[in-house]
């Protein structure tokens, strides 16, 4: 059985990567330029092929951990805990990637690195939030314990996920909407690259969270020979 989910594993693995090869072919030289008159500005607004994608596995990974913070207190059993874990770990990472990213547009779309918009200051929220749910599991030293409050903590995190998503439609934010060139969005020109790259992100997240939880599963194992001996 093992075996045939590490032959599955391996075979989403290349799949992934080779959607991410055809991604960054597409974000860098294949998708169209974008109507800009500075040529910074249209090298820069290349990066928004990886910047949404890149928020969208972040709420995607966020959620999974929300539901399996709610599979873990429904059934008590150790497999949604490290289901929550990996997807917490991976939705941090991927957070932060897409704060680095927005930075770097930020700078020659207007100026500077960083404003203290609504919506760039939610996503640093979420970040240090998710940030602070890994911190967690990391101070509690009973596994029961530490898996019951992190499922707590994760689901209660989760708000942060459809705020921040509707912050741009809450608030007059900076932050331009994802579609419509008129409003600083994307062009349909440039829709296959945009969801191309929306796809092979998901795919490389699903491959990140299969090792992630192989890996979570393995140290289990050891800890029980550990115990064992």
């Amino acid at each position: 059985m093992r075996q045939k989910k590490d032959t599955g594993l391996i075979g989403l693995t290349a799949l992934s990567a080779a959607m991410m090869m055809a991604a960054l072919y597409l974000a860098l030289a294949g998708a169209p330029e974008a109507n800009l008159k500075s040529e910074t500005g249209r090298l820069a607004q290349r990066i928004i092929y990886f910047h949404i994608p890149t928020a969208w596995v972040g709420f995607l990974a966020f959620f999974v951990t929300f539901a399996a913070g709610v599979g873990y207190l429904r059934t008590q059993a150790r497999r949604w805990d490290i289901v929550a874990l990996a997807s917490a770990e991976i939705g941090t990472a991927f957070m932060l990637g897409v704060l680095l990213s927005g930075s770097i547009w930020a700078r020659p779309a207007w100026g500077v690195w960083w404003v203290w918009d609504e919506r760039l200051t939610l996503s640093l929220i979420q970040f240090l939030v998710y940030a602070g749910y890994l911190m967690l599991r990391g101070t509690v030293e009973d596994p029961a314990r530490r898996a019951r409050f992190a499922a707590v903590y994760g689901i209660a995190a989760f708000v942060s996920v459809p705020i921040n998503f509707i912050a741009i439609r809450l608030w007059r934010t900076q932050h331009p909407l994802m579609f419509g060139a008129e409003k600083g969005g994307l062009s349909p020109e440039m829709m296959f690259a945009f969801f191309f790259c929306l796809i092979a992100f998901t795919l490389w997240y699903a491959a990140l969270l299969g090792h992630r939880i192989r890996l979570e599963r393995l140290r289990d194992e050891v800890e029980a020979v550990k115990q064992n001996m």
